[in-house]
């Protein structure tokens, strides 16, 4: 066989990969958001450099927890679960340098604190209207504002 087959046939594979992969991605969201409550929301987990670490993803609001869904990842998972009870809204900031480069234009970088350390967190106006909503709607006798006693 010919060389030129061979790779023929090697670009036709790898082009296969990325369609598969590509397809993968758009079923992943799709099932990620059929049962409603998902929003865009990124989450920085390296915080050493200013405006660097924040990864695009995917926010779902499952009862008492609020997971973090990676965009670009096949896994059927959440790569984050934060616990509205040890989650405390901290304050709000709108992106600052680099982080206008790496963030959607429209959103505000928030931040809270858990007993496990500082959270930052990034999403639309309209998002961050529901993400206080959610955490005002906890049990009862429960402070938002305030830490976990």
């Amino acid at each position: 066989m010919p060389v030129w087959q061979w790779l023929l046939d090697a670009a036709g594979i790898l082009l296969a990969v990325v369609v598969c992969l590509g397809v993968g991605l758009v079923l992943r969201r799709r099932l990620l958001s059929r049962h409603g409550g998902t929003f865009e929301l990124s989450y920085r987990v390296r915080s050493t450099k200013a405006g660097r670490g924040w990864l695009l993803g995917l926010g779902r609001y499952s009862g008492e927890t609020l997971e973090w869904f990676r965009y670009f990842s096949l896994w059927p998972r959440p790569k984050r679960v934060l616990q509205r009870s040890r989650l405390t809204f901290v304050g709000r900031r709108e992106p600052e340098g680099v982080e206008q480069m790496s963030l959607y234009p429209d959103h505000v970088v928030l931040s809270c604190s858990t007993p496990d350390g500082p959270v930052e967190l990034a999403m639309s106006a309209a998002s961050l209207m529901g993400f206080q909503s959610w955490l005002e709607a906890g049990p009862p006798g429960t402070d938002w504002t305030r830490g976990p006693r």
